[in-house]
């Protein structure tokens, strides 16, 4: 009924499990004091005892109900603690998984993580406050109660807490049919919520391809699926509730006639009588609240079981060792994404501060999987990464990525305000080093409004022109002052001046000492570069300077002059048409 992996998740937050399940057992104990004191007033009545009498069980119900009233709110203030613990604990550890990964992995992507981390982590608080206090308290009230009605009808005692396990047996016969359709209807919730982001994310392209029929029908269909297995779910719950609602108030209805024949025999009291008609019910309702709460367990532990083989996986390993220098190197890299296909084949190259190092060649040539390497977010087959003679897999992940900065064409802005997006880059930066960085980067206008650097960006920037928001990027990148800078397409998609711009203090980046990588399509970027590796099916099949490479006359030159060709065609084009 508990899942050990799950239980060790909450860590030190098991204590407020067992404080819940003990206020829950006091609130109990109040309700059986509560029924005692009814009783024995009653009792008083019918003998018509003088006032005096009332005082004693008066007195006792008044505590009881304060009592009670007092371990109800202690119980729900514990739950809600707990809650809360739970939900902070569990997102803090999705996030910094995300982080330590580094970005998606089989079988988890962006949506499926985020969805985990959001509706996965609600209903994992479920299982924890909802259903595992339901579960030790319905272990115990039942004793508990057997002890307290067996001096008063053991008869009736032996058959409720006989007709009990009835529950749980109904429960266990369910549990497997829906622990397949709970997982199922998680995967459903899964793959409705990837859908969706992808059609979010795709809009423009849904409109400039007019495919927004299709991609309609396609949420459509996972929509229908999604419903067909809640419908599923409800029946199921619902049938099940149905079986355990006969078996407690059927219980409950056999208990009470016993009592009443014994009434009638003359066995037993009255009053005796009727306090065990008031806790004949009580045997069966925490058993009953179990059963309805297995339910939310069952999502939960299918949220769990994801959360679980997403922990699961594997971390890239990092060491202890700090890095002093910022001479950055790859020593016979091999690295597949799939067994037999090498993406990268015996890789070695050097980047050297003060220099400026390309890395080109045409796509799928792996470029990009180079940058993933040199940050560490994917590791070597085989071969080093390293920085000063230091392998990647000795050094701490502080210590490294605390060494490289990093501008890509898809660098993201956050919605936050101008000084914000500067701050995350470099805590405490005054504001005349931000204006000075825009300025550097002709961005001067951004801040010219009366927010100045209090103006908030929207999200990713795109109220701004693709060339400021890539230019802008690049000041973030510049402000974190790192000694080795990779610039991954930094150029891309962006205008002439922009361009332009961008490469000017990338060249004067590398004169104030940095280790520049430039990773660039377009070659007319690179000629300045002090070393050129020419990336090909994986390979560096050409390294040199632009001058050398065009000597060589291999596919470097080819690649160049294709490019140059295609410019001088496009502005003699243009050149006409104007």
């Amino acid at each position: 009924m508990i899942d050990k992996d799950l239980f060790r998740l909450i860590g030190d937050e098991r204590r407020y499990l067992a404080m819940t399940v003990v206020a829950m057992l006091f609130c109990l104990l109040c309700n059986i004091g509560i029924a005692f004191s009814v009783c024995r007033i009653l009792d008083l009545l019918l003998k018509a005892q003088p006032a005096s009498a009332y005082s004693l069980p008066a007195t006792l119900l008044t505590i009881g109900i304060l009592l009670r009233f007092l371990c109800g709110y202690l119980r729900e203030r514990l739950r809600s603690i707990l809650g809360g613990k739970v939900r902070i604990k569990m997102r803090a550890e999705v996030f910094d998984k995300m982080l330590r990964l580094g970005g998606e992995r089989e079988g988890f992507t962006l949506s499926s993580m985020t969805q985990m981390a959001l509706e996965g982590v609600e209903q994992l608080d479920l299982y924890f406050t909802a259903y595992i206090p339901q579960f030790f308290y319905a272990l115990l009230a039942p004793a508990i109660l057997f002890i307290v009605l067996v001096f008063v009808s053991w008869k009736a005692s032996l058959v409720l807490l006989f007709l009990v396990p009835l529950i749980p047996l109904s429960i266990v016969l369910f549990s497997k049919y829906a622990k397949r359709i709970f997982g199922k209807y998680w995967g459903r919730y899964l793959s409705m919520g990837n859908t969706f982001l992808d059609a979010v994310q795709g809009m423009r392209e849904l409109k400039i391809f007019e495919a927004e029929e299709r991609m309609g029908k396609t949420i459509h269909d996972n929509s229908e699926e999604f419903r067909k297995i809640t419908m599923k779910v409800l029946v199921m719950q619902l049938f099940s509730t149905t079986i355990m609602d006969l078996i407690a108030y059927g219980g409950a209805g056999i208990g009470v006639a016993m009592v009443i024949l014994d009434m009638q025999a003359g066995l037993l009291a009255p009053m005796a009588g009727l306090f065990v008609v008031l806790e004949a019910v009580e045997f069966f309702l925490p058993m009953r609240a179990f059963g309805s709460a297995f339910h939310v367990a069952m999502n939960g532990l299918s949220a769990g079981k994801r959360l679980l083989a997403f922990f699961e996986i594997e971390d890239p390993s990092w060491g202890n060792e700090m890095l002093q220098g910022a001479s950055m190197a790859l020593k016979d890299v091999t690295f597949a994404y799939e067994e037999g296909q090498n993406v990268l084949d015996g890789v070695s190259m050097t980047f050297l501060p003060g220099t400026m190092t390309a890395i080109v060649g045409e796509s799928g040539s792996g470029k990009s999987t180079l940058v993933k390497l040199l940050l560490g977010e994917k590791r070597a087959d085989r071969g080093e990464v390293t920085i000063d003679g230091k392998d990647i897999r000795a050094c701490s992940r502080e210590g490294w990525l605390g060494k490289i900065g990093v501008v890509s064409y898809d660098s993201y802005i956050f919605h936050e305000s101008i000084r914000d997006n500067f701050r995350m880059a470099k805590r405490g930066i005054e504001d005349e080093e931000i204006l000075s960085l825009l300025k550097s980067m002709r961005l001067e206008r951004l801040a010219s409004g009366g927010e100045g650097l209090a103006r908030v960006l929207n999200e990713n920037a795109n109220d701004i022109s693709g060339g400021e928001r890539q230019r802008l990027a690049m000041a973030i990148g510049m402000a974190s002052d790192k000694p080795i800078e990779i610039y991954d397409e930094a150029t891309s998609n962006i205008d002439v001046e922009s361009e332009r711009i961008i490469m000017s203090e990338i060249r004067e980046r590398k004169k104030k000492g940095k280790t520049i990588v430039l990773i660039s399509h377009r070659l007319e970027n690179v000629i300045s570069s002090d070393n050129i590796y020419f990336l090909k099916g994986g390979r560096v099949s050409e390294e040199g300077n632009h001058a050398t490479l065009c000597q060589n006359g291999g596919d470097y030159l080819t690649l160049y002059r294709n490019q140059k060709d295609l410019e001088s065609g496009y502005l003699r084009k243009a050149g006409k048409e104007a």
